[in-house]
């Protein structure tokens, strides 16, 4: 399978697998009848969450997720949610999930901030989210439908993946979505030269956010362990990012981001997120990777808060096509 048609397969949620749920995922019960009807709708089981545990319907038909890596987890599994929250800087769904997918998907608000008479309003039978996002509010979403919380988000994508499959019921196509991932890094290593080149090949990851420093990713968040599956060397500097989530500078020690490429993305808008400023300034233009033009843009919304398979899918591809310019 080419890296174009595992692309196509996730995002459109085209997994046809049938049978057992063969991919195991922490704490989960066996099944337990719920009434009388035997219907799948009515039957529920037993899951440990972030919260304890929680019965969940075994086959959800009316899911409301709150954050971007339940939307790309829920998508990728072939789930059409009936609600989600955006970004508080755009309203809208992340425009790598195709719009034939999004756009029947009710916002209910933004994330960490979602509208719970909004999200009752949809009669969910499931809720995604997270405790990082959500966690103060689980009583009252707890009230509205059962709510299934992972601990937090970003550098916990897969665990959290296998825990929204659980919840969803689609263990086995969890199981088709990780195997596809990890041939498609196996290509992408390849593709760049091999694992040798990557760990030689020192990568940088560095955001500019409205109304905060300049970051300089570390090692543990999505993007990093990205890079680490690829392989991929990554400078001392990432080394001293605060809890391995970022190392924060201002404009005048964005010298301390040189490697020898860098990805850069903006969250807000670019000039009061300062980079603009920063990236026509000389410290900028003197960095190994602008003198070699090895600094690539890139969508904020895809490679920083796609939190998911389908995202890493795409990130895989752009950072292939990127490397081998």
């Amino acid at each position: 399978m080419t890296t174009h048609a595992r692309r196509r397969g996730l995002t459109l949620g085209a997994l046809a697998l049938t049978g057992a749920l063969t991919l195991c995922a922490c704490g989960s019960s066996d099944s337990d009848s719920g009434n009388d009807s035997g219907s799948g709708a009515a039957r529920t089981h037993t899951m440990k969450t972030a919260m304890g545990d929680v019965k969940v319907p075994v086959n959800p038909q009316r899911v409301v997720v709150l954050d971007t890596g339940e939307l790309d987890s829920a998508l990728t599994l072939g789930v059409q949610p009936v609600g989600a929250t955006h970004s508080a800087t755009e309203d809208g769904f992340p425009s790598y999930l195709p719009e034939s997918r999004t756009k029947d998907i009710k916002e209910v608000g933004e994330i960490a901030n979602p509208n719970l008479e909004t999200v009752a309003s949809l009669k969910p039978d499931l809720i995604l989210t997270s405790k990082v996002r959500d966690g103060d509010r689980y009583e009252q979403l707890s009230a509205i439908a059962p709510t299934v919380m992972t601990e937090s988000t970003g550098t916990a994508w897969k665990e959290n993946f296998r825990t929204h499959a659980e919840a969803l019921g689609k263990q086995a196509e969890a199981k088709k979505v990780v195997a596809e991932y990890d041939a498609h890094v196996a290509d992408v290593t390849k593709a760049i030269g091999g694992k040798e080149k990557a760990a030689a090949t020192d990568v940088n990851f560095v955001r500019f956010v409205e109304g905060a420093d300049i970051r300089i990713y570390g090692k543990q968040n999505y993007i990093g362990s990205i890079l680490a599956d690829l392989g991929m060397g990554r400078p001392a500097i990432t080394d001293k990012a605060k809890d391995g989530f970022s190392y924060d500078v201002s404009p005048e020690k964005i010298d301390l981001a040189d490697t020898d490429v860098i990805f850069t993305s903006t969250y807000g808008d670019p000039e009061k997120a300062g980079a603009t400023k920063t990236m026509n300034s000389g410290l900028w233009k003197g960095l190994t990777a602008s003198k070699n033009d090895k600094v690539f843009k890139v969508d904020d919304r895809l490679w920083i808060a796609g939190i998911g398979y389908t995202a890493a899918d795409q990130i895989l591809d752009e950072f292939q096509t990127d490397l081998t310019k």
